[in-house]
């Protein structure tokens, strides 16, 4: 049986190190856990040298690799700068991610390919790359940080759904495949959380979405600005998401989701197990604006 390693000494890779979650775990991790070593990245150089500094000076041993998760091969490059540098990952965190917000037939394919290369196939291809390192040391731990949009689809935030969903399954599989080589594997899935996401998501509209006004999804649009400031009332801030991610990494036996949100637990089990579908559906056209472009058509098309 391999021996367990304080958390202390191990060494932990977490992607979307440079602000919100990943920048809030980081901190946490080197204050709590001293001299502990930590493999931090994210595309943006600058703002992951600011949280390598406040780690080092918390004690953590820090190396920074600026990675762009969308790209095969820069992943492929920080698994392996990764290990040479240190030797091993004890604990890789695929936190990296963004929403792409926008009914699904507004959504350039471009557009759609990036959100699930940076969401889905950049930590497939990064935990594939670790899994033999992982092994031949006898343990390792993968924490996949999913949302409850990867358990219950959102309209108007659909494709961002769909690369959480696929998240999800690469978790519950790679749980029972390496589960034989002392690799234990979860998800973390948040609610809403006080970071840049939604500033990020709505800036992503504008630059893919440009004539978003003009489209028979107006009503979605204006809703959501609304939306998101509604969700910043119950969010929970980086640092108490954060937490819950060193539980699932410091726990032995792993529980194979966590859901980090007010009430989360509680709105799954309703939204998935409880309410028809056609309620669910009433509940988020409701919520989402959708009700109002039904009218909208249905009233444009009266007239003909």
């Amino acid at each position: 049986m391999a021996k367990t390693i304080p958390l202390s000494e191990q060494i932990i890779l977490i992607t979307g190190a440079s602000s919100g979650i990943g920048a809030a775990l980081a901190q946490t991790l080197a204050k709590d856990f001293l001299g502990i070593r930590l493999v931090l990245a994210a595309r943006n150089q600058a703002k992951l040298e600011q949280v390598a500094e406040l780690c080092s000076k918390a004690g953590a041993e820090v190396l920074v690799i600026p990675t762009d998760m969308g790209k095969v091969e820069q992943v492929q490059a920080l698994a392996q700068k990764a290990v040479e540098h240190f030797s091993r990952v004890d604990v890789l965190v695929n936190n990296a991610g963004y929403g792409q917000m926008g009914p699904i037939e507004l959504i350039p394919p471009t557009a759609a390919q990036e959100q699930l290369a940076v969401n889905f196939h950049g930590p497939l291809v990064l935990t594939q790359s670790l899994i033999p390192t992982m092994r031949s040391h006898g343990s390792g731990r993968i924490i996949n940080i999913s949302s409850l949009g990867g358990l219950i689809p959102f309209p108007a935030g659909g494709m961002y759904s769909c690369s959480k969903f696929a998240l999800e399954a690469l978790t519950d599989v790679l749980r029972m495949e390496l589960k034989g080589f002392n690799i234990k594997v979860t998800v973390i899935e948040p609610g809403p959380v006080v970071t840049d996401f939604f500033r990020v998501a709505w800036e992503k509209v504008q630059t893919t979405i440009p004539n978003y006004a003009e489209t028979p999804y107006a009503p979605i649009f204006a809703n959501i600005e609304k939306i998101d400031r509604q969700l910043d009332i119950l969010g929970w801030s980086a640092e108490k998401t954060a937490k819950v991610i060193i539980r699932a990494i410091s726990a032995p036996n792993p529980r194979p989701r966590y859901i980090a949100a007010t009430g989360g637990n509680m709105m799954v089990f309703m939204m998935n197990k409880v309410l028809p579908t056609w309620l669910r559906d009433v509940f988020w056209k409701q919520f989402y604006g959708i009700h109002q472009v039904e009218k909208n058509w249905q009233s444009s098309n009266s007239k003909i």
